[in-house]
């Protein structure tokens, strides 16, 4: 080569080998901060007030208690060891013994005639547990503010003053991404009222995750971290830990999530969307209700009570018992002048002295067929469908119209039935006590299930599959958030432990930035919704889920970038905030929430950086 192109290319050299300088020097300040952070954490653990965080009001963001997990050790065992099926069912083995054929099974198309002597319950009555909800999709047809502003406040509102006008009401509710907005927006008056609802047993959260998630597409790491957002804003502002599973609407149920919740303190749960020949199945085998045990479990430490609802729908139509067209006759909802109506043409009926004997009976034929898929006395009956409730008037539809039927049956002693309204943990409550689960051989009353209900079919064959791979974009930004997440929680927490042993803690932006964090892992978990990152919902809707995870990444890399800052630097006083000049910047730029994110292109040049 030329003299001219050597002396150029000797310079390229020399200033490659400064930045390698450069970088060596940045990888040792991060090592000696994690070493310094190590020694700080023993010298917390040692002493707690060793580290301060009071500054900078950041604690009162913090949930007000921390929550120990205990590890069960069969979990940490079960490679090392080997043995035989420990389920009496196993999914694998039922769907190779089922012709998934379809027969005509009658008014209850995918089942069949069920019968009953009326003296079967002359000896022990049937309780009836009839089970409000309203089932409130964060993002489908409707973006999660439009349903919000239009409907879910609505229900909410009611809610509060429909139940404290008769203690014997009951409600239920799932979704804390909604009740938690609208507990941002009441005042202190009608929190305090919703906490004594809770109090007497009127009002229960379900589940009381971030959303009802997918448990198909979403990953294991968002299924958990939804469930702690949820718990910990009830834990925070309510005092309350939820300890009944509820899913009516996700495409089909993983034992992954059976174990979560079974690890999070519940003891109980309930699915609906399972294949119909699977419900007809379990159905003739009174085998709806089960203790879900995990396939690599060889004890019982992982078992959780299941109930399976056993017809088409959640909706009022299809929860009373097996006859669609009766059920619709008791959605009160669809009395003649309304919106809706019964699509068997029988509408529903006021009830009236007139005409509650008939009725009841009619309804109560209801109940005992459907109590003859189970193998106690005890019935849960829900009384719900979508975004139902919102206007007062069905509230007293509703209610009103049940309780005279309650009142008109149990006046009867020779019905030999108990109904009333309840809560799902109500139920549970119930059939613990019926079915003697608090003695020994409790386990043998259910028989114990491993496996998982996918691929789940409604009707005709009709597979729900297309959603695993539906919208990959989208499913692909999702896993993306969760990366940055993880990585901005673990950088935050090293940073602001660095910044609270300096002058620094008033400087490091470490509210701004835990805001910014929160946002993040609620923007997260709604998307596990199952309308969401299943791809099930309006193009729309689902732009708007994409801005909210496209933000929340712009988001993180702020809180990486401000974390990572502080972290390198060796001389922690001469870090200084400035937005207008990050100190860093991230490889990889994303203009907006539908286009490909692109890396960034560093130019190297003679002159210094």
């Amino acid at each position: 080569l030329p003299q001219g192109q050597l002396s150029i290319l000797q310079e390229k050299i020399d200033h490659l080998e400064r930045l390698l300088a450069e970088n060596n020097e940045i990888i040792s300040n991060i090592r000696d901060s994690v070493i310094n952070l190590s020694e700080s954490v023993k010298d917390g653990q040692k002493n707690p007030e060793a580290i301060n965080f009071s500054q900078g009001s950041v604690s009162e963001l913090f949930p007000s208690t921390s929550v120990l997990l205990a590890v069960d050790s069969e979990d940490c065992l079960f490679a090392s060891k080997t043995g035989g099926r420990s389920s009496g069912v196993q999914m694998l083995d039922v769907y190779d013994i089922l012709p998934f054929d379809n027969p005509d099974g009658g008014v209850w198309k995918q089942g069949f005639d069920i019968t009953y002597n009326e003296n079967e319950w002359d000896s022990e009555p049937l309780q009836v547990f009839v089970v409000p909800h309203s089932h409130n999709d964060p993002g489908w047809l409707k973006t999660f503010d439009d349903y919000f502003r239009d409907q879910t406040q609505h229900i909410l509102n009611n809610m509060v003053i429909k139940l404290q006008e008769d203690n014997r009401r009951k409600f239920i509710w799932s979704e804390t991404s909604y009740f938690s907005k609208w507990w941002d927006g009441i005042d202190s008056q009608k929190k305090h009222a919703v906490k004594r609802l809770i109090k007497d047993g009127q009002f229960e959260i379900v589940t009381g995750g971030w959303v009802m998630p997918d448990e198909a597409s979403s990953h294991y790491f968002a299924l958990i971290d939804q469930m702690i957002e949820g718990h910990q804003w009830l834990e925070k502002n309510l005092g309350i830990k939820p300890k009944s599973g509820w899913a009516v609407d996700p495409f089909g149920y993983s034992p992954t999530m059976a174990y979560l919740l079974k690890r999070a303190g519940f003891s109980h749960m309930l699915i609906q969307r399972v294949h119909y020949s699977i419900k007809k199945y379990f159905s003739t085998q009174k085998t709806l209700e089960f203790f879900w045990r995990q396939n690599w479990d060889l004890g019982s430490s992982t078992d959780i009570l299941c109930h399976m609802m056993p017809f088409y729908s959640y909706d009022i139509p299809h929860t009373c018992g097996p006859d669609p067209k009766i059920c619709c006759q008791f959605d009160f909802k669809r009395l003649p002048g309304g919106r809706i109506s019964c699509p068997w043409r029988v509408p529903p009926e006021a009830i009236h002295a007139g005409n509650v004997q008939h009725r009841a009976w009619l309804i109560l034929d209801q109940y005992r067929k459907k109590s003859k898929l189970f193998r106690t006395n005890v019935l849960l009956v829900p009384l719900g469908d979508d975004f139902r409730y919102a206007e007062s008037s069905e509230w007293d539809q509703q209610y009103q119209n049940y309780q005279k039927l309650f009142d008109y049956m149990n006046s009867r002693p020779e019905w030999h039935v108990k109904a009333q309204f309840g809560t799902l943990s109500d139920y549970f409550e119930a059939l613990h006590k019926e079915s003697s689960l608090s003695e020994k051989s409790s386990n043998s009353f259910f028989p114990v299930l491993s496996g998982d209900f996918f691929t789940y079919a409604d009707r005709d064959h009709h597979y729900w599959s297309g959603y695993f791979t539906s919208r990959p974009f989208y499913k692909h930004l999702d896993r993306v958030l969760e990366s940055y997440i993880r990585a901005a929680e673990i950088l935050y927490s090293l940073a602001l432990v660095q910044s609270s042993k300096s002058e620094k803690m008033s400087v490091f932006p470490s509210v701004d930035n835990y805001k910014l964090l929160t946002e993040a892992r609620r923007n997260l978990g709604l998307f596990q919704h199952h309308d969401a990152i299943t791809g099930t919902a309006k193009d729309w809707v689902v732009v708007d889920y994409g801005t909210r995870l496209f933000h929340s990444i712009m988001n993180l890399k702020k809180v990486i970038i401000d974390s990572a800052h502080i972290l390198i630097l060796k001389d922690k006083s001469a870090y200084n905030y400035d937005t207008a000049t990050p100190f860093l910047k991230m490889d990889d730029v994303q203009a907006s929430q539908d286009s490909l994110p692109r890396k960034t292109v560093i130019k190297l040049t003679l002159q210094p950086r």
